[in-house]
């Protein structure tokens, strides 16, 4: 008979990644951290028989056979996960409103809802897309989730990952070297559009707004054009464009959050699925 992998054991695994280490990932799976060590000794010595961590003084890292193991064991977890909630609830229906802005639609959004649906094929998911200063002001209960960013120390809801906001230009012109400074910026209120105009009188250095646009897709685009600079999150920075810093005289710029809320009001099964679809997604 094949070997075969215990699901906790790389449910453990998994953990001790997402966690930094053996104490945070006891406490993660509810287990002692002498039974997390005994898991990963079982893991590496008689089901792997590789290391999958290697010390270097306190720090640990993965081996290249743990990070292997790594992308197998998501997918076997997420796996089980949407088979035990089909085979338990199959026929869970419904709806769930989630508003997102344009700017994380063709970023992060497909591979989510593609598998939400795998899960949950009957539940209707309704996507409004706006702005995040919109999403923060809808009537409460008009939406079950929503993601939006945030300035670091103002977040509210889920964290799902912090981001670098960054100056970009084409890679093949120099607009960024004209003065007074073009740039294609998202529509106020923005704060990625607030601190690129103050980092810039800061510096003393002449811009003038030439693009203002709601739409991701057309600063993408204005920016491809060589027509002017831009301020994004580094997620949102596409093939084509050049991040620039110091060395071309630009100053940094904070980082932003990105954070998904939800209405206590609407919870169901469907919207706390898709929730946590969201969160794995955003982190993965």
């Amino acid at each position: 008979m094949s070997a075969t992998i215990d699901h906790e054991l790389l449910r453990t695994f998994v953990a001790i990644v997402d966690h930094g280490g053996f104490t945070r990932a006891a406490q993660a799976v509810n287990r002692t951290q002498s039974a997390v060590s005994m898991q990963i000794k079982r893991l590496e010595e008689d089901v792997i028989q590789r290391p999958l961590f290697e010390r270097q003084g306190r720090q640990m890292h993965l081996t290249s056979e743990g990070t292997t193991l790594l992308s197998y064991a998501r997918r076997i977890l997420e796996l089980q996960g949407e088979a035990l909630n089909r085979l338990r609830e199959p026929e869970m229906v419904g709806r769930v409103r989630i508003g997102v802005p344009d700017d994380f639609v063709m970023r992060f959004l497909p591979g989510i809802l593609k598998s939400f649906s795998r899960a949950w094929p009957l539940i209707d998911v309704e996507v409004q897309c706006a702005p995040s200063s919109e999403l923060l002001n809808r009537p409460h209960g008009s939406l079950d989730l929503s993601i939006v960013t945030r300035e670091v120390g103002q977040e509210i809801g889920t964290i799902l990952r912090r981001e670098e906001t960054v100056w970009v230009t084409a890679e093949s012109h120099t607009v960024h070297r004209q003065s007074p400074l073009p740039l294609a910026l998202f529509e106020a209120p923005c704060f990625c559009r607030r601190h690129a105009c103050h980092s810039l009188t800061r510096a003393g250095r002449p811009y003038r707004i030439a693009y203002s646009s709601p739409s991701l897709a057309t600063l993408q685009a204005v920016v491809g054009a060589g027509l002017a600079v831009s301020a994004l999150m580094r997620s949102l920075v596409t093939p084509g464009m050049r991040v620039l810093g110091a060395a071309d005289g630009f100053p940094p710029l904070p980082d932003g959050s990105i954070v998904l809320l939800r209405t206590p009001d609407n919870r169901s099964p469907a919207v706390d699925s898709l929730a946590q679809h969201i969160v794995e997604g955003f982190r993965s």
